[in-house]
């Protein structure tokens, strides 16, 4: 997703607020598109028991207010515990959806629910809780004193307060590996420890579908890695936004392809990334020296 095109929304906000964007889009008559590309579409069966279901979207389409139509019927469900990543070309609508799951934009058509809750006005703040996004830029997350003090914003505008919160927010650094850093300035810390900060900004309102907005934009090698190591070993549901193949393969064995205001492949992250006409037609591409042939394998 393009910072750019991203509201500086905090991730944190207090769930009873109305958000620029809340607004009840009507979508166009005859604007909702929802037939996939020929020979684009590899979908994963998803087994039918509601319980194991984090993540539900149905023909979910917006408009913005100046006329353009963004999505146009997109269908994505998501069990709980999966690690899936959200590939698609700039201006494939990947932020729009994203910004529909905690309720920052209303559906101009369809729905969204988050563990069986519908996402709809009287139902937000606990959307909110639910739904956790972590934004490409952690300065937009980072704006307390201290690191601690960034942790403990979201739990406390809920109501937590005492030996609860400072449980919450122990772990919830002890779980990024920055309990050392806690009382440290944010805008102390390497960029990838910042990036650790806002992900434990966001754990501590201990979410049931954690939303990464390009989390490896920016990283050098070692913080790379120990944000993947992080990820592998949290016990929540991952929706990962990225343009980076490789670390989609790293970590989500599904993927989605979302490329025109639609879902137009999904399936195993291995099985698509070795699809090179199916990447060509919705313009991704592996670095240089990766062998498509062997991820086939």
């Amino acid at each position: 997703m393009s910072h750019e095109t991203m509201p500086r929304v905090l991730g944190r906000c207090d769930p009873d607020d109305t958000l620029p964007g809340d607004v009840h889009q009507t979508a166009l008559p005859g604007d909702v598109h929802q037939t996939a590309l020929p020979g684009d579409v590899h979908q994963t069966a998803l087994p039918g028991d509601t319980h194991q279901t984090v993540l539900r979207v149905e023909g979910l389409a917006h408009a913005y207010p100046d006329g353009q139509q963004t999505l146009f019927g997109v269908d994505l469900t998501v069990r709980r515990g999966e690690r899936v990543a959200l590939l698609g070309p700039n201006g494939a609508g990947k932020t729009t959806l994203v910004l529909h799951l905690n309720g920052i934009l209303t559906a101009g058509r369809g729905t969204v629910h988050v563990g069986g809750l519908p996402v709809t006005t009287e139902h937000l703040r606990e959307i909110r809780r639910r739904v956790g996004i972590v934004f490409q830029d952690p300065d937009d997350q980072l704006f307390m004193p201290t690191v601690r003090d960034d942790v403990a914003f979201g739990p406390a505008n809920l109501g937590l307060r005492g030996a609860a919160l400072d449980a919450r927010v122990t772990r919830a650094l002890d779980q990024v590996g920055l309990a050392d850093l806690a009382d440290r300035a944010p805008h102390h810390l390497s960029f990838g420890q910042r990036r650790r900060a806002a992900v434990a900004t966001v754990l501590a309102m201990e979410p049931e579908i954690l939303v990464l907005d390009e989390p490896s934009s920016n990283l050098d090698p070692a913080s790379r890695r120990e944000l993947a190591d992080i990820l592998r070993g949290l016990d929540v549901t991952v929706l990962m936004v990225t343009h980076d193949l490789p670390y989609a393969l790293e970590l989500c064995p599904r993927s989605v392809i979302l490329s025109g205001g639609v879902i137009v492949a999904d399936g195993p992250t291995p099985r698509l990334l070795a699809d090179t006409e199916l990447l060509a037609r919705h313009r991704l591409e592996l670095p240089y020296g990766f062998d498509p042939q062997l991820l086939a394998r």
